[in-house]
């Protein structure tokens, strides 16, 4: 019963801050809409902020749940592409939500906000394991959700007749160019990588003796010789 109710005053507060904006979700206006008393919802939430959290929640859970079961695209970066066009369009549907998750201090902790992060934090790992990341985990995450949150801002900034159709796309290649590689790292090439770095600073490592620096100078010489011929 008590989950019940819970579940109806989160949903009349949904309604009205998708109807109504953010300045119509007050603590009288929810309970109005809902058709309970006040003290109920101080009861169920605390406060108005923790009514507020509440209902991010329950709406980004369904969005999180929704980019769920669109499933995965064989491709990781045609995966990524979708997962940021529906992380704008969520944000320019929902606009009075996405600027009170996005305040500053608030959502850092919600299970729902977590969640979205966690999704994302999945794709960023398919294009490592695919040696399609120019940056490591951390910073293409980092850079990504950065860039995709200035082009969300961006755009809610913009009357809606006034925004550009192209700047999502546009801004998702230029965040790509410079996260993404042009096509992933092979292990041959890869191991020429490591291969000619390790064989330049060969003879800068300390405490290593002249025959010990010249067998592996040979080592590292065999391997690339190897390399280049295969």
């Amino acid at each position: 019963m008590r989950d019940d109710l819970r579940s109806s005053i989160v949903a009349a507060a949904a309604r009205l801050l998708r109807d109504e904006g953010a300045r119509a979700l007050t603590t009288r206006a929810v309970a109005q809409a809902a058709e309970v008393q006040a003290p109920t919802i101080y009861r169920l939430f605390g406060d108005k902020d923790g009514l507020v959290d509440a209902v991010a929640e329950h709406v980004m859970a369904t969005y999180v749940a929704a980019k769920a079961a669109a499933g995965t695209d064989p491709d990781p970066v045609a995966d990524l592409r979708a997962g940021w066009r529906m992380h704008v369009d969520f944000a320019l549907a929902n606009p009075e939500l996405y600027a009170l998750i996005s305040a500053p201090g608030r959502g850092d902790s919600s299970p729902a906000t977590a969640a979205g992060v966690a999704v994302l934090r999945g794709r960023v790992r398919r294009l490592a394991a695919a040696g399609l990341l120019r940056v490591d985990e951390a910073r293409a995450l980092a850079m990504i959700q950065a860039a995709g949150n200035g082009t969300v801002l961006a755009l809610l900034q913009t009357p809606v007749a006034e925004r550009d159709p192209g700047l999502s796309d546009a801004m998702f290649d230029a965040m790509a160019s410079v996260v993404l590689t042009a096509a992933p790292a092979t292990p041959d090439s890869t191991a020429r990588t490591v291969a000619v770095a390790f064989a330049t600073v060969v003879p800068d490592l300390p405490a290593l003796s002249g025959a010990e620096r010249a067998l592996m100078t040979e080592w590292l010489t065999r391997s690339l010789e190897h390399l280049r011929s295969s």
